[in-house]
């Protein structure tokens, strides 16, 4: 058997696997979609897929308490595995209860990117939430990561899945299309058909940091009607050769007498918008400890990804257009592109409840 692992933590992968298997087609509005009729979804053309969700077996009680690990895998991909993590809350019974058992449950749901490094974040949050704001709805948190040891952060991969690589690098050709049809197509069906058929899902959200809000801002331009809330968090929109700026405004219109190729009409729930940037990501301050030169690589990094000047322009385009339900810009003070990973993600997910 496959050996499986997170960070610190050992596993051996289960012989009883769930799979799904979907089809693509281009989304074709219908009477109670927020498309005008005279324009859908881009189209992702994906050819039919098979992915199978291998369970872990359960950690101690005290460990990662309700939350349950699998790793997911696709014969037409043998060389990649997602690692997925669902965290629900503690009133929906102990983690000894089957998923299927838990019924009559009304949840939204997160989809986090890089689970490795925030899911944990985002599930800890809305339990630490809980005892002070009891009236929160529930809230089901869906890590979307990879089978690490020795980092957080799945550089390689996640350059193909984002299609976000560091600047001067080429994009991976039609990597962010596969991968936000695994998310929406194979994914997200599992999640609520496989393991929780009990529980109605009725608003998600889609975040991600870094180059991951890159995709998550490339993600609401070809598929609007995904996600009820995006998050973006720190987003390096000078990546993808730059070029998702424009796609926002040739997606959604200007405002300014340029009608975009996205047109709502009818009682369609226009998405929401939140994006997080930090004041000392294009601005950052040399730290104590750091030479010159380290304090320039630093810099030029960060500088690199341009995410508060870009953050302000993704702002005042998805405004101007008039396509969003809501639009929140938050800039925080001091912090720089870590930081504002956990913090965006936070308030990002308490925008999201707070609907």
């Amino acid at each position: 058997m496959k050996d499986i692992h997170i960070p610190n933590l050992f596993f051996i992968t289960t012989p009883t696997p769930l799979t799904t298997r979907t089809r693509r087609s281009q989304t074709k509005p219908t009477p109670s979609s927020p498309l005008h009729p005279n324009h859908s979804s881009k189209s992702i053309a994906m050819a039919s897929a098979t992915w199978t969700f291998n369970p872990l077996p359960p950690l101690p009680p005290a460990l990662f308490p309700n939350t349950a690990f699998y790793n997911a895998t696709s014969s037409a991909s043998p060389n990649l595995t997602y690692q997925i993590s669902l965290s629900y809350p503690f009133a929906w019974g102990p983690r000894s209860l089957p998923t299927t058992a838990i019924t009559n449950r009304t949840a939204n749901a997160v989809y986090v990117l890089d689970g490795n490094a925030f899911a944990a974040t985002a599930a800890d949050f809305l339990k630490r939430r809980w005892p002070v704001d009891p009236s929160q709805p529930d809230a089901l948190v869906v890590g979307v990561g990879y089978p690490l040891t020795d980092s957080v952060y799945a550089m390689t991969q996640r350059a193909i899945d984002f299609g976000a690589p560091m600047p001067g690098e080429p994009v991976s050709a039609g990597g962010a299309d596969a991968f936000l049809d695994f998310v929406g197509s194979h994914l997200r069906p599992w999640v609520r058909d496989a393991v929780f058929p009990g529980v109605e899902f009725p608003r998600d959200a889609l975040y991600g940091h870094s180059s991951g809000g890159l995709f998550v801002a490339w993600a609401l331009t070809v598929r609007p009607e995904m996600f009820d809330t995006w998050i973006a968090a720190s987003p390096s929109l000078t990546l993808r050769n730059g070029t998702v700026i424009g796609e926002v405004t040739e997606r959604f219109g200007d405002g300014m007498g340029l009608e975009g190729e996205v047109q709502w009409s009818g009682n369609g729930t226009r998405p929401a918008v939140f994006v997080g940037y930090g004041e000392s990501e294009d601005y950052p301050v040399r730290r104590r400890t750091q030479t010159e030169a380290q304090f320039q690589a630093r810099k030029d990094l960060l500088q690199s990804f341009g995410p508060g000047k870009l953050s302000h322009e993704l702002y005042d385009r998805l405004v101007g257009s008039g396509n969003m339900r809501d639009v929140v810009l938050k800039e925080y003070a001091g912090q720089e592109h870590a930081e504002v990973g956990g913090s965006a993600l936070m308030d990002g997910i308490a925008y999201f409840l707070d609907w």
